[in-house]
């Protein structure tokens, strides 16, 4: 295996490969081609001149995820399968918990090596744990999602992007390179997968009907692929100076993308260091890109209580704290918060673009989560609404960049104390005249409200 693949591979276990199939269980990084886990484990398999499979789990319900989500990414990992096949790489889709399903599907097949993608989040690093507890073959790790593996960026939680950057500029020569081709696999797999019904199981999707599917955003990866040139050709020229501006669309739309891991965020690095824009749009973008979304990864990873206010600052805290008993303007229930019924007409066309779109810009989210924060009773209310909304509404819900994000707004994190206010204390606060110079916001309200009416 080359060098390349052997520092992003980490051990679950210590027991020694003996022969037999290897499998790649995919999670978070859905694809077939740029794929650090897929690439390694087929290398493992070719080293040994071994059979090579990938599989996926499917469960019934994950955190907030609805029907919106659950069709992303059924349709994105059936375009998937079909690539796999195309280079000869049986798909098997599982369904159930998964520390029921993959280890009698190891067994069954006699499996000998099982690789996995990373993932901070607590119930998919439980999920690893409980199978790693019921294999006995070897299981390895590959960080597919980050450009720089997150525990080689840093061995601990990082206070700040300031802190994290150096690391990461550090190591980018060494990783930010492009990526191999997934090849034709030239061992077969003993017998043929079961098809996989994906008419039945799209027809079949049980969660939360009443988060329906969008329709702007097509999933996949040729998809992805076809948004990151629509954005290199017509909109990174501009980013550093629209990308704060809900009206001017500057932004990439790649986030969704990139949760259900459709495309790699090394992928699109390297297309945009190599695109032709001002070098003062292309650091502003990799800066959120790599810096900004691997600083998510790193608060998540290290820290376990990362929906929690216990995973604030001390600071944060302790300032939060001091004035819980403030007196609150507007008080708003869940119920409220979820129908846009607030007193603020932005804050609404804010709620309102998530709840129809999928996606709300992500200079609003975090006006809209401070929000949440002066109107709720209490931090602990605050951050469990913002959570909810953000996973159930949000296509990249369910995601560090999420969890991060409202820490960020609500809890201080990645941030500094600023000056005192009622109930924000010394968190940081936003006003909706500080968006008025940042966008007009009369012409914002007014294309959500075209596109809440079926025109937008």
């Amino acid at each position: 295996m080359t060098s390349t693949l052997l520092a992003r591979l980490r051990p679950h276990n210590d027991y020694p490969y003996q022969g037999g199939p290897v499998v790649y269980w995919l999670s978070r990084d859905q694809r077939a081609q740029d794929n650090w886990a897929l690439l390694s484990a087929q290398q493992l398999a070719l080293d040994h001149q071994a059979p090579l499979a990938v599989v996926f789990n499917l469960v019934d319900h994950f955190l907030q995820a609805g029907a919106r989500q659950y069709d992303f990414l059924l349709r994105g990992l059936r375009e998937t399968a079909q690539v796999l096949e195309q280079h000869r790489i049986p798909f098997f889709l599982l369904q159930g918990e998964p520390q029921e399903t993959l280890p009698a599907f190891l067994d069954q097949h006699r499996v000998g090596a099982l690789v996995v993608d990373f993932d901070p989040l607590r119930i998919k690093r439980q999920w690893q744990e409980q199978v790693q507890g019921r294999i006995a073959i070897p299981f390895w790790q590959v960080d597919a999602h980050n450009i720089i593996p997150c525990w080689l960026a840093s061995p601990k939680q990082e206070f700040a992007a300031y802190t994290l950057r150096p690391k990461i500029h550090r190591l980018l020569p060494d990783f930010l390179t492009d990526l191999p081709p997934l090849q034709v696999h030239t061992v077969a797999w003993p017998g043929a997968p079961p098809a996989v019904d994906w008419g039945r199981l799209l027809a079949g999707i049980t969660a939360d009907p009443a988060v329906p599917p969008v329709s702007w955003c097509q999933p996949g990866a040729a998809a992805a692929w076809e948004c990151l040139q629509t954005f290199l050709a017509q909109r990174l020229l501009r980013y550093h100076e629209d990308r704060n501006d809900p009206t001017r669309q500057g932004t990439s739309d790649l986030s969704p993308y990139l949760h259900f891991g459709q495309i790699a965020a090394q992928r699109v690095a390297w297309e945009v260091r190599r695109a032709e824009a001002p070098t003062e749009a292309k650091q502003a973008f990799l800066e959120e890109l790599i810096v900004r979304r691997e600083l998510a990864d790193n608060f998540c990873y290290y820290n376990a209580a990362y929906d929690q206010v216990t995973g604030f600052p001390e600071w944060a805290q302790k300032t939060l704290d001091q004035h819980r008993r403030d007196r609150r303007e507007y008080l708003y229930s869940l119920e409220d918060w979820e129908a846009a019924r607030t007193h603020d007409d932005l804050w609404n066309a804010a709620q309102l673009e998530m709840v129809r779109r999928g996606k709300m810009h992500g200079y609003l989210r975090m006006y809209w989560a401070k929000k949440i924060l002066e109107w709720s009773a209490s931090p602990e209310e605050a951050l469990a609404t913002a959570i909810y909304l953000n996973d159930r509404y949000e296509l990249d819900g369910r995601d560090p960049n999420g969890y991060t994000g409202v820490a960020w707004s609500i809890g201080g994190v990645h941030d500094r104390p600023w000056g005192e206010r009622p109930v924000f204390g010394k968190i940081r606060y936003m006003s909706r005249s500080g968006c008025q110079r940042k966008f007009n916001v009369s012409q914002y309200i007014a294309w959500v409200q075209r596109l809440s009416a079926g025109e937008g």
